[in-house]
């Protein structure tokens, strides 16, 4: 009950959306992908299996919204492929990107870790694959494998410093310090000198400012020689430079 309850709200079947089938993954394939994530890492071949059976796979196209505020229930969200963005709005409208997951890591509310998410938007911002466990479920993890629940706190708590910085580049940083900030944290999430998948407008959304201001800063950097565009793609150039930038 509790699988299907997740799976028809993500697909859209509460909503009233056209309902599209998940196409399931292979027992193997989704073991492969929970034992990727870093929070189980210290799990025994019995404890993965177990894990396999205690999650269901869902596929979520690009722009499909996971959940909305006020929308209740304990579930950790497994990202395995893809990307989620985590999202508030204004009464206005006006976006505020809280920050932006990508493969191998987890979302969702479950209180158990101190982590309430439902009062924000989850949407896939690219085709994405999720595994869900219910709250009973990860409790009866965190009961038989602590570990698992410290690599969950660690995790946590990287994500509140990236969200401090970011609220701390938005109060007292310029906008172009903030850009320069934003790349460079990219950089390190993706292990990467080139950022990929993200246009300017997603960029400005997680920099906090509007797309043509968001362009601007790129440019500037790109004339300072710290910095090449492409159409989805920003290569640093000069990662020294940009750090002086983002120190403004």
């Amino acid at each position: 009950e509790f699988f299907h309850k997740i799976s028809s709200a993500v697909t859209g079947q509460n909503s009233g959306a056209p309902r599209r089938p998940a196409a399931p993954l292979a027992p193997e394939q989704k073991v492969g992908y929970l034992s990727a994530l870093e929070v189980f890492r210290d799990l025994n071949d019995e404890e993965m299996v177990w894990l396999d059976g205690a999650t269901t796979s869902i596929t979520c196209e690009k722009g499909r919204v996971i959940y909305r505020p006020g929308e209740s229930g304990e579930v950790l969200y497994l990202l395995k492929h893809g990307a989620v963005e985590l999202y508030r709005l204004s009464s206005e409208g006006k976006k505020l990107v809280l920050t932006r997951l990508t493969e191998h890591t987890f979302f969702g509310e479950m209180s158990i870790l101190g982590q309430g998410m439902y009062d924000s938007f989850a949407e896939a911002v690219e085709p994405s694959v999720l595994c869900a466990m219910s709250r009973s479920d990860v409790e009866a993890l965190l009961l038989t494998k602590p570990v698992v629940g410290l690599r969950l706190l660690q995790a946590l708590s990287r994500r509140l410093l990236d969200v401090e910085a970011t609220l701390e580049d938005m109060a007292f940083r310029s906008v172009i310090a903030r850009m320069a900030s934003l790349l460079l944290r990219l950089m390190r999430q993706q292990d990467s000198d080139t950022i990929s998948g993200l246009t300017h407008q997603e960029l400005a959304e997680l920099a906090g400012t509007f797309r043509e201001t968001a362009t601007q800063a790129l440019n500037q950097l790109r004339a300072d020689g710290l910095i090449d565009i492409g159409r989805t793609r920003v290569t640093i150039r000069d990662v020294e430079g940009l750090t002086r930038v983002a120190q403004v």
